[in-house]
């Protein structure tokens, strides 16, 4: 199972802004191993998809070049306190990961 993801989530008025760390390798199929010499296998999340109480609020398509352990960060337009915020990805290897969290 993935490492979940940390996310935090800041109410001002009706909008939320949600900062996300989502615990990934990333590995982009171009470096070497240092030890063995032989290359790292390609391995990063093709798919994020953010939601705001099951609405889709953002679907994002990532590559290889995103970094290790990326951050995320979005904005959510008519949220209020009590609210639900979920974030879910798939890798090109077909693992996933998701996290929620109450807008306090």
């Amino acid at each position: 199972m993935a490492d979940p993801i940390k996310m935090r989530v800041t109410l001002a008025g009706d909008v939320a802004t949600v900062k996300a760390l989502i615990p990934h390798p990333m590995e982009t199929g171009l470096r070497k191993d240092p030890v063995t010499n032989d290359m790292v296998p390609i391995h990063f999340i093709h798919h994020v998809v953010a939601s705001h109480n099951d609405k889709p609020v953002l679907d994002a398509q990532w590559s290889r070049s995103v970094s290790k352990n990326p951050f995320l960060e979005f904005r959510v337009r008519g949220a209020r306190s009590g609210d639900r915020i979920s974030i879910r990805w798939e890798d090109n290897r077909g693992a996933s990961g998701t996290g929620e969290t109450v807008i306090k």
